[in-house]
């Protein structure tokens, strides 16, 4: 299997809460679109220290994250993030690699996304079709 790349955008929730609330224009909400690697290795949402920068995210815990090879280092654990994929929607924490130049959109965003790798055209598709479809069993 190749390398699978789709178009999200991630937003920083707490700007969006200030906007909603009609405390900044949603102009001023901090967002960005990129092209990220899908890695289903990967648990949660992973950014390097700009995309961390740009988002304006908090850091709420500092940890020994593991990599591909059995190497530990240490990284950053964001405040809540929304990405955004077409018309669906979900939050999650980002894991802070200093050198990661990718957005790694792993396991647990794409479940909440109810989205999946196609085997066949190894491109990014509703795990239920157009519908998200959550199970709450």
């Amino acid at each position: 299997m190749g390398e699978v790349r789709t178009e999200i955008t991630l937003i920083n929730i707490g700007d969006q809460e200030v906007a909603n609330r009609g405390y900044m224009p949603q102009e001023q909400v901090r967002r960005l679109t990129v092209n990220a690697v899908v890695d289903t290795g990967a648990w949660t949402l992973v950014i390097g220290e700009k995309i961390c920068e740009k988002l304006g995210l908090q850091v709420e815990e500092i940890v020994e994250t593991a990599l591909a090879g059995g190497v530990t280092v240490k990284s950053r654990i964001t405040e809540y993030v929304d990405i955004r994929w077409k018309d669906r929607k979900a939050a999650c924490e980002a894991v802070v690699l200093p050198d990661e130049e990718d957005v790694l959109l792993g396991a647990y965003p794409l479940e909440g996304l109810d989205l999946m790798i196609h085997p066949k055209t190894q491109e990014v598709v509703g795990a239920h079709g157009d519908k998200r479809y959550n199970v709450v069993k």
